[in-house]
Formats: structure tokens, C-alpha cells, sequence
């Protein structure tokens, strides 16, 4: 089974800017039913500069925060033609459900663990 990230990734992506209130992105999360959101440059659409997760917006309250003060900086991305494997093992080693994927430092899809269990319950599966 050789799959690239491109095959199973999330696109377009809901991205969110630094100065976005915590309230907003909760709202973004469940309007679009997601759990992780790129945040990217203010000056930019598309260039990554952090990652907000439903367990982050846990530690905050729901309200004017910005989002900046509960992202996490420390993103992992991948290429779009990166193996799903490659992107796996990225995850466990870092014990992360989420990849951001760029193309060129810009952000052009996401991919989840869930992504990645889809995967496998579709190969394995009979018929």
C-alpha cells in the first residue's frame, strides 16, 4: 500500500489568523465538525504559524482570547506527495493527531490520524 498524503488530506482547509478570538474558532470548529485549525501569518492566507486543536481550546476560556495565546507553535507539516507511512510515523513519534500540509511553506490541506485509520479500514476491508 503506497499512498501519498494527497490522496487522503483535507482540502481546502479552515485556517485561522492570529488575532481570531478563541470563541470564533470554536464556533469554525463546530460549524465545519473538525478538530484542528492551522492558524497562519496575519499577512498571509496561507503561511503556517501555528496549529489550535479542540484539546488546546480545553485549557481557555471560551471567549475574546486570542487565538495566538492557546496555539501551539511547534507544527508538524508534510509535502503532499509524502507517504501516509511516513506521515503515521511522524505522528506517533510525536504523539500528534494532526499534519499540516504544505506546499512551498503554504498551507494546501490537512491530514488527521483519522484520515490515516480511514485508510486502513479501506485497505483491509473485504470486497
Amino acid at each position: 500500500m503506497l499512498v501519498k498524503i494527497f490522496e487522503i488530506m483535507t482540502q481546502p482547509v479552515i485556517l485561522a489568523k492570529p488575532n481570531y478570538s478563541v470563541r470564533s474558532v470554536c464556533e469554525l470548529m463546530e460549524r465545519h465538525k473538525i478538530h484542528a485549525i492551522p492558524v497562519v501569518d496575519s499577512g498571509s492566507d496561507k503561511i503556517v504559524r501555528g496549529i489550535v486543536t479542540s484539546a488546546d481550546l480545553t485549557r481557555f476560556p471560551r471567549d475574546d482570547t486570542a487565538i495566538e495565546q492557546a496555539m501551539s507553535v511547534a507544527v508538524k507539516t508534510v509535502s503532499a506527495d509524502t507517504d501516509a507511512r511516513h506521515a503515521a510515523r511522524i505522528m506517533r513519534k510525536h504523539r500528534i493527531h494532526h499534519l499540516v500540509v504544505t506546499d512551498n511553506d503554504a498551507v494546501v490541506g490537512i491530514v488527521s490520524s483519522l484520515d490515516l485509520l480511514k485508510l486502513i479500514e479501506d485497505y483491509r476491508a473485504p470486497g
